[in-house]
């Protein structure tokens, strides 16, 4: 934090983390099915991925040898989808959907939270809110 920037200003980490392991009842089922082995799978894919909300982004890293970084500014979001599939709710899990005003990532999929996806959502449009204010951003529907 720099001396002239307060602490209301700072950059607040919402949530970091990977995707579940084992997201929901489907993947569950399958790896019982496959004695495991599906398991091995699902790791690799989980441990390929890593998410970070703060109050002013969403940054999205994924690849295991080779690595992406998208970063959206919670400002350029324009609307939010929370999905809790019923296997994905038995096993404590959800998806959150993002649409951007962002013309390389239109769209960013949270998937397999191990959190509660609907405070996560509220804590982040709020922030998205104060961003746009203190950037004067507007957001027009055009229909």
């Amino acid at each position: 934090m720099t001396p002239n920037q307060t602490s209301a200003e700072a950059e607040v980490v919402l949530f970091e983390g990977r995707p579940a392991v084992i997201p929901g009842l489907g993947a569950l089922l399958l790896t019982i099915v496959t004695l495991g082995l599906a398991a091995l799978y699902f790791v690799v894919r989980a441990y390929g991925v890593s998410y970070k909300v703060t109050t002013r982004r969403v940054i999205l890293e994924s690849g295991i040898l080779s690595k992406r970084l998208e970063q959206v500014d919670s400002y350029r979001i324009k609307d939010y989808v929370v999905e809790r599939p019923f296997g994905q709710r038995l096993l404590g899990t959800g998806n959150l959907v993002l649409h951007t005003m962002d013309q390389t990532t239109p769209e960013i999929v949270l998937g397999g939270l191990r959190t509660d996806v609907v405070a996560l959502y509220e804590k982040l449009r709020a922030s998205a809110e104060v961003e746009r204010q203190k950037r004067g951003v507007r957001l027009h529907d055009n229909e």
